[in-house]
């Protein structure tokens, strides 16, 4: 039984399709007889016309963000209708957005699955690669740790990559609701109108929260 939010992308081949509605009709009666029933909530629907072999989608680049802003998850009739290759899977994984295909639910779990396989197998080979080198320089008689200069230097690169990722989290996030928060300040709102707008609507700050403040929503117009 379908819970949560939903956003919904439909997908046809060519412009004539788009006018009439073939195929679209169908995409759209699966979707809302997979929601049938439970407590769920259609955010939004996305309707693009492209070819099948294109990956420059932009109602499926629309449909992610307001997956992301709604913490939704995006629903699709048919898995064809997403994607034909590696290549864009991966990048919608990287999006952070779970997805669900109504003509084979299990492909969610089962596409983290076969990417995780894959990067679990790079990693171990990495590690594998890194343990012949120090046991080469070992045999070698280079002397191996004991460095604290060092360590300290690379413990702070790895504080200083932590901290640019949180930023790029958080400037993609301020991305997402951008359109949202200068549509309410074309209306005249204050910041802190905004802030009670955002938090009615359930809209997740950038750290999850679904309380917005005015100093939350001036930051996030400053990180666009």
């Amino acid at each position: 039984m379908a819970t949560g939010n939903f956003v919904a992308y439909y997908r046809v081949s060519t412009e004539r399709q788009g006018r009439s509605g073939l195929g679209l009709e169908a995409q759209q009666a699966a979707v809302r007889s997979y929601l049938n029933g439970g407590n769920w909530r259609l955010v939004a629907e996305a309707v693009e016309i492209e070819s099948g072999r294109r990956n420059d989608r932009p109602k499926l680049t629309e449909a992610l963000r307001l997956c992301r802003l709604h913490n939704a998850t995006l629903i699709i009739a048919k898995l064809d209708r997403l994607a034909r290759n590696v290549a864009f899977v991966s990048n919608l994984m990287e999006s952070g957005v779970e997805f669900v295909a109504v003509d084979f639910p299990q492909a969610n779990r089962l596409t983290v699955h076969i990417l995780a396989a894959v990067a679990e197998h790079e990693a171990r080979a990495i590690s594998e690669r890194t343990k012949a080198a120090l046991a080469a320089s070992k045999a070698r008689g280079k002397k191996l740790g004991g460095d604290r200069g060092k360590l300290a230097a690379v413990r702070a690169l790895g504080t200083a990559a932590s901290a640019k990722v949180r930023g790029e989290r958080a400037t993609a996030r301020a991305q997402d609701v951008a359109p949202m928060i200068r549509d309410l300040q074309a209306t005249g709102a204050s910041l802190r109108t905004i802030a009670a707008n955002l938090t009615a609507r359930e809209i997740p700050t950038a750290r999850g929260g679904l309380v917005w403040t005015a100093d939350g929503v001036r930051r996030a117009l400053m990180r666009t």
